[in-house]
C-alpha cells in the first residue's frame, strides 16, 4: 500500500520495513512503498522451518538419526565390557570360574568368528588351493572379530567384504550372499545390535535390504540362484528378539529405579512423620518442665523475707526466659502439627503404665512376661516415654507378624541408663493353633486381628526415637525363628554433692 510521509531531515534514515522509491532533496513530501512483516520470515518462503509438513520433519529427523547412528564415529574405539558377575547364576560359581564368566562374551564372539572362518573357507570353491580359501574365511571372520572393539565400523566392514566374497567365490554359487558372507553379516548385526540400540538394529536391517535389492537388480542376472529372501527374514526375526530384549531391560531399569526412588520418598517420609509425633509427645514433656519453671520463678521471691533487689530482678529474668521458650516452643510444634491434630487429653504414659498395657496385650491374644531387674527409680519423662512407646511397637509388630507366638519384656536398671528387650518367638504353624483354646483366636475359630495400638511405624519409629536420646539399638531375626529388639537409652548419673 502507499502513504504519504510528512518531509524529514535529510539526515534522518527511513524507518524499518519502507522502501523509498522517491527522496525529495527539497524537503517536500515523498511517497513511500511499504510491505507488511510476517513473523518468523516471509509467508513465501517455502524453505522456513515452520512451513515444513509433518512427513517431511519425520524424514528429516530419520535421516539424523541414521547419521548419528551409523556415520557420526563409526570406527570409534569402544571395547567390549566384561560380564558382570553378579548374577543369580554366575555368582554361585566358583571364584575361578567367576573370575574367566567375565570374558565369556569375549568368547562367544570368538567362537562365532571361528564358525565363520570355516564356512568361508570350505564353501569358497577356488580352484587356487587351500590359501586362497583360507583367505576368504580370514575375511569372514574378521568383521566379527571387529565388533570387540569397533561395532558400527564392523558392520560396515561386514558390507564391505561380502561383495568381495561373492566375486571371489564360485560363480555358480548362492548370490549374493556366500556361506561365509552370510554367517559374517548375521552375526556381526546381531552382535552390533546387542551392544547398541534397537533404531541403530533397524538402521542396519535397511542398509542390508538396500544392498541385497541392488545386488539381485544389477548384478544378480547370472546366477541361478538368489538367497536374499533367507538373509533379510532371519536378520530381521533375529533383529526382533534382540530390540525386544532391549525394550525388556529398558523397562526392567526404569521400573527399578522408580521402586527406588519411591522406597526412598517412603522412608523418608516415615521419618519426618516420626519425628513429628515424638516432637508432639515431647512437648507435654518439655510443656511441664518450662511452667514449673515459671512457676516457681514467680514465687520464689515470695518465700523469702525482704530478698535483695538484685535476687527478686533474678527471678523476673528467669520466669520471662521461661514462658518465652515456652511460647516459642508452642509455636514450632504448631509448624509441624497436622491439620486433624488434637493433643491428648491424658499426660503421656510412663513405664509406670506398662503393667496397663501388657493386660490389653494379652487381651489381644499375645502371651507375655515382664522381667523388671536393677533398683527402679525415677528417670527423665522423655527416656519414659520413648521406653514406653519402644515396647508398645515391638509387642505390635509380634502381634502383627507372629500371630499366636509368645513374647517377653525386660526392663534393665542399670548404672548409667535404662535396657530395653522385647522378644517374640516364632509363630506356630497354622495347623499347629487350635482355634478353640488359643488366647489369640477368636469364639468363631479364626485369628484375632493385629493390635492397631502401634505408636509409630514399626523399626523406623524405634531408631527415630533411639537417636533422638543418643542411645543404641539392635533389631534382628534369633536363632530359633523369632525376633528380637534389643535398646539401651543413656541417663546422666547425678551424684549427690554435686552443684
Amino acid at each position: 500500500m502507499t502513504r504519504v510521509v510528512p518531509e524529514t531531515d535529510a539526515g534522518e534514515p527511513v524507518s524499518a520495513g519502507t522502501t523509498a522509491t522517491t527522496r525529495s532533496a527539497y524537503r517536500v513530501s515523498v511517497t513511500e512503498t511499504t510491505q507488511q512483516q510476517y513473523p518468523g520470515g516471509p509467508r513465501g518462503d517455502g524453505d522456513a522451518t515452520g512451513t515444513r509438513s509433518p512427513e517431511y520433519r519425520l524424514a528429516q529427523n530419520s535421516l539424523r538419526g541414521l547419521r548419528h547412528d551409523l556415520f557420526d564415529d563409526a570406527f570409534a574405539y569402544r571395547p567390549l565390557p566384561p560380564r558382570r558377575t553378579d548374577g543369580p547364576f554366575v555368582r554361585r560359581l566358583p571364584a575361578r570360574l567367576r573370575s574367566a564368566a567375565q570374558h565369556l562374551p569375549h568368547a562367544l564372539v570368538g567362537a562365532v568368528a571361528l564358525i565363520a572362518l570355516m564356512a568361508g573357507a570350505l564353501s569358497s570353491g577356488l580352484p587356487g588351493g587351500d590359501v586362497p580359501a583360507l583367505l576368504v574365511g580370514l575375511l569372514c571372520a574378521f568383521p566379527v572379530l571387529a565388533t570387540l572393539v569397533r561395532p558400527i565400523g564392523a558392520f560396515w566392514l561386514s558390507l564391505a567384504v561380502t561383495p568381495v566374497v561373492a566375486i571371489l567365490g564360485d560363480r555358480g554359487a548362492d548370490w549374493p550372499w556366500m556361506p561365509g558372507a552370510f554367517v559374517c553379516h548375521l552375526a556381526v548385526i546381531v552382535i552390533v545390535a546387542l551392544r547398541t540400540r534397537p533404531r541403530t538394529a533397524a538402521w542396519m536391517w535397511v542398509l542390508t535390504a538396500a544392498y541385497t535389492f541392488l545386488s539381485d537388480v544389477f548384478f544378480g542376472g547370472s546366477y541361478y540362484y538368489t538367497n536374499s529372501g533367507p538373509m533379510m527374514v532371519t536378520s530381521a526375526f533375529a533383529l526382533l528378539v534382540v530390540s525386544l530384549r532391549h525394550v525388556r531391560h529398558t523397562a526392567q531399569q526404569e521400573v527399578t529405579a522408580q521402586q527406588t526412588v519411591t522406597a526412598h520418598e517412603r522412608s523418608r517420609r516415615t521419618a519426618l512423620e516420626e519425628r513429628t509425633t515424638i516432637a508432639r509427645e515431647l512437648h507435654d514433656v518439655v510443656a511441664h518442665h518450662m511452667s514449673v519453671v515459671a512457676i516457681q520463678a514467680e514465687a520464689a521471691p515470695y518465700r523469702v523475707e525482704n530478698p535483695p533487689p538484685e535476687l527478686e530482678r533474678a527471678f523476673v529474668t528467669i520466669r520471662e526466659n521461661a514462658v518465652a521458650a515456652l511460647t516459642e516452643l508452642r509455636r514450632i510444634l504448631g509448624v509441624v502439627r497436622a491439620e486433624d491434630y488434637e493433643a491428648p487429653d491424658a499426660p503421656q504414659p510412663t513405664l509406670a503404665d506398662l503393667d496397663a498395657l501388657l493386660v490389653n496385650v494379652r487381651g489381644a491374644g499375645l502371651e507375655v512376661e515382664k522381667v523388671l531387674t536393677g533398683a527402679v527409680r525415677e528417670l527423665p519423662q522423655g527416656v519414659e516415654l520413648s521406653a514406653y512407646r519402644i515396647v508398645q511397637e515391638a509387642l505390635s509388630n509380634s502381634l502383627r507378624h507372629a500371630p499366636g507366638a509368645s513374647a517377653r519384656v525386660e526392663i534393665g536398671y542399670v548404672l548409667g541408663g535404662l535396657g530395653v528387650r522385647v522378644v517374640n518367638g516364632p509363630a506356630p504353624a497354622p495347623n499347629l493353633v487350635k482355634p478353640a483354646r488359643h488366647p489369640a483366636t477368636t469364639p468363631e475359630g479364626g485369628l484375632r486381628p493385629p493390635s492397631p495400638m502401634g505408636a509409630g511405624h514399626g523399626i523406623t519409629g524405634m531408631r527415630e526415637r533411639v537417636t533422638m536420646l543418643n542411645g543404641e539399638m539392635t533389631a534382628g531375626a534369633t536363632d530359633d525363628g523369632g525376633y528380637e529388639v534389643a535398646v539401651f537409652l543413656p541417663v546422666a548419673t547425678v551424684i549427690e554433692g554435686d552443684a
